[in-house]
């Protein structure tokens, strides 16, 4: 019998072959510790290739879960598991590990070929370079063939069952139940009953093979974290982003069209909002970016919320078409899902490098709103609140999310009922809004609202609403052809002044000393290292300021009393140092950059550090 043992966290990484399911066995685990009440965070991290060479370094996929019983807020600096299912996943996550965390290891791939391909000369599980580490060896595929041997299935298909084996073992090492998992591939399965009996017995024999083995002798428990009282799900920034599109467009009671073209790391917003028609939601898989973008601007011309889904390289080939909503001044939602670069570059990594292109990418002065999702769960508030300002305003908005957020997830809490969700409230012009020279009521469709500035928005085919749209300028009010300087001058004007007056709300401080110096300001998925690693330096009595931007265009008016209000400004992004860029310029604040692009999010230790530098420099450090 094991002994229980009460942790108050752990963070577990699943790594193998691209081929050997470590996302599937992630997202179980993930899920069945959700289904437990943890707060958690996770990390996929897996090739762009759809098949990278098999036992390679290039291959190693990997999938990183941090749950604990209080509040989560990364997943995890390092892992203190790894379950490592061949030496290319032991080799490229070895690096990772702290000393004296565990290693499960599948010993059965650990073959002289296998080693060689990532250049091992010998075993490291024969000689003594683990000693630092608690290593288990395991048989992973061996055994799970053996406790398939009664199963008129082929030994490849045998073997392919070995991740459940894993999460079996694993499931009893951290005592997660095994039902959402059953029921999982009962669905999964549905129409191959030999495949899914497979999986369940392998699923049985790893949990059985650790309650039953001397080497895993200690059960680990993990407590609820105390949260919000309401029902809760585990959500991906992809399908948050999706559920609160659609969201925004029934509170306005419009259909959402969205005109997409796949590309990583955003096409699970096409896959997720295609399941969602039911809703009013309807999807053009276009033949390529532009006329993914045209769909949609279509769209918000005939009266629907119109959106367009993409990632850098994307957004790069719809700026003339952004440029015409601009001047069209339509509602569209571009939600651009940042991804490494340049060109190719890294798609199925994380950069924050976008923010200048979605700021200033295109052609003349072609003003738009940017707003930023700060974790999995808040791209379903983001999302909506891109909707309200689209269509509040008459403008394009660029959601920023990115490969972190699209593909990890949170806990998030469902929304109690309708009472709960923000309003987005929609007129569209009815009826003539001036006069000719001759008193006949006439539409100028650049008549603007006093208030926001923006234009009304008239269905085509309203009797009486005629009007002309397209690139080239209009002039102001009646929305004729005009190519006259000083019109052009105000229009350019006006539509600046019309994205400056967004109603944002100011930026929140946490400062809990209130007499902090040093204040770290961040964007976007930045969010959750910034917040951990402030808790990491306050825990050592550090007087350390925190704030984080949602909007970027506008940004909030009493930003630049915050940024002078404080010694020094630290600004991490996953870029070479954009924002700070920005903010240096329009406030003459000497912001100061932590910048890094590995493709990987910051961790909590490493901003920790930043801070206790900058601290130490300020002359209140533990050195100072």
């Amino acid at each position: 019998m094991s002994n229980l043992k009460q942790i108050n966290s752990v963070v577990v990484r699943f790594a193998g072959d691209s081929g050997d399911g470590m996302q599937l066995t992630g997202d179980r685990f993930t899920s069945d510790s959700a289904v437990l009440g943890n707060d958690l965070s996770t990390l996929p991290n897996f090739p762009a290739e759809i098949r990278a060479p098999q036992g390679t370094l290039p291959g190693v996929s990997s999938f990183q879960v941090h749950f604990a019983d209080h509040s989560v807020l990364t997943p995890g600096d390092a892992p203190d598991v790894l379950v490592a299912m061949n030496p290319a996943a032991l080799k490229a996550n070895l690096g990772d590990l702290p000393r004296g965390s565990t290693i499960i290891v599948n010993t059965d791939e650990f073959t002289k070929r296998n080693l060689s391909k990532v250049g091992y000369t010998g075993n490291p599980l024969d000689d003594d370079s683990l000693d630092a580490w608690q290593v288990h060896p395991v048989p992973l595929t061996s055994i799970t063939v053996e406790a398939l041997a009664d199963f008129d299935l082929g030994r490849k298909d045998k073997e392919r069952a070995k991740n459940m084996f894993a999460l079996g073992l694993l499931s009893w090492m951290y005592t997660r139940t095994l039902d959402g998992t059953r029921a999982f591939l009962a669905t999964k399965f549905a129409d191959q009953p030999d495949i899914l009996e497979a999986n369940l017995a392998a699923l049985r024999a790893g949990h059985a093979y650790g309650e039953t083995t001397e080497a895993f002798s200690v059960q680990y428990a993990v407590a609820p974290a105390p949260m919000e009282p309401g029902t809760y799900r585990n959500i991906t920034g992809n399908v948050a982003t999706a559920y609160g599109l659609t969201t925004a467009a029934h509170r306005a009671k419009l259909p959402l069209v969205l005109g997409s073209y796949p590309i990583t790391p955003a096409s699970d917003l096409l896959h997720n909002l295609s399941r969602l028609k039911h809703f009013g939601v309807t999807t053009i898989q276009a033949e390529d970016e532009i006329a993914a973008i045209g769909a949609a601007l279509g769209a918000s011309f005939g009266g629907s919320i119109g959106v367009t889904t993409t990632s850098g390289p994307g957004l790069a080939l719809k700026s003339e078409t952004i440029g015409l909503a601009v001047s069209l001044e339509l509602p569209l939602i571009i939600v651009d899902v940042q991804r490494g670069g340049p060109s190719t570059g890294l798609p199925t990594k994380t950069e924050q490098a976008d923010l200048l292109q979605a700021m200033f990418g295109r052609n003349g002065e072609s003003p738009v709103a940017v707003i930023a999702a700060n974790s999995p769960s808040d791209c379903f508030d983001a999302a909506i609140e891109a909707v309200q300002i689209a269509t509040t305003y008459r403008t394009p908005v660029i959601l920023l999310s990115d490969g972190y957020l699209a593909n990890g997830s949170q806990p998030w809490r469902l929304p109690a009922g309708i009472d709960e969700l923000p309003t987005v409230d929609v007129e569209f012009a009815t009826e003539p809004n001036a006069t000719d020279a001759k008193g006949k009521p006439v539409f100028h469709p650049y008549l603007r609202d006093a208030d926001t500035l923006a234009r009304p928005w008239a269905v085509p085919g309203t009797a009486g609403l005629e009007h002309r749209v397209g690139g080239i300028e209009k002039a102001d009010g009646t929305g004729n052809i005009s190519y006259d300087p000083a019109n052009h001058d105000h229009m350019v004007r006006t539509r600046q002044a019309k994205i400056d007056g967004i109603a944002v709300p100011d930026i929140e401080v946490d400062d809990p000393s209130g007499d902090a110096k040093l204040l770290v300001l961040g964007w976007g998925s930045t969010y959750g290292p910034i917040a951990a690693g402030a808790r990491l330096a306050r825990a050592t009595g550090a007087k350390v300021a925190r704030a984080h931007l949602r909007h970027l265009a506008p940004l909030p008016a009493n930003l630049g009393e915050v940024l002078r209000s404080y010694e020094r400004v630290v600004l991490p992004e996953m870029n070479l140092g954009q924002l700070a860029l920005l903010l240096r310029g329009k406030y003459l604040v000497d912001i100061q950059s932590h910048t890094a692009v590995r493709g990987l999010p910051f961790t909590a230790a490493e901003i920790a550090a930043v801070i206790g530098d900058h601290l130490d420099t300020l002359g209140e450090g533990s050195h100072a």
